[in-house]
């Protein structure tokens, strides 16, 4: 993790650097599971924490951070289809800001499976819309 990132970490506080952190956990988790991925990398982009797949390039970027309700969010490419596809599936009933971000309060708020469908969908998004 490097300085920049680990200060936006810092900056959070109670349950939204506990989810960030989860977040996090997740990500590199699914990327592992799937070895087209290749190797993620983790920085800043727009003041949030990013995570590329420069390599393969096989996806688009995510981001976590907190979000101006005082939660957190798990943010992708607002001109992708991945929020819409989530919320028609596993992501169904989840609070969503259009089609860039799914928010939550709490750690205890994050369904795993399906965010690490959403998670898995965009570091291969572009290897599945090429």
């Amino acid at each position: 993790m490097s300085v920049p990132v680990q200060a936006v970490f810092a900056a959070c506080t109670g349950p939204c650097q506990t989810g960030l952190l989860r977040l996090r956990s997740l990500i590199f988790a699914a990327a592992a599971a799937q070895p087209q991925i290749g190797r993620v990398i983790e920085g800043l982009r727009w003041g949030q924490i990013a995570y590329l797949t420069p390599e393969t390039g096989t996806g688009c970027s995510l981001r976590i951070g907190p979000h101006r309700d005082g939660g957190f969010g798990l943010f992708v490419h607002c001109k992708t289809d991945l929020i819409a596809t989530f919320l028609q599936g596993p992501g169904a009933g989840q609070r969503t800001e259009g089609t860039r971000a799914v928010l939550f309060q709490t750690v205890d708020d994050l369904p795993n499976d399906a965010i690490t469908m959403l998670v898995t969908g965009a570091l291969t998004y572009h290897r599945r819309h090429t």
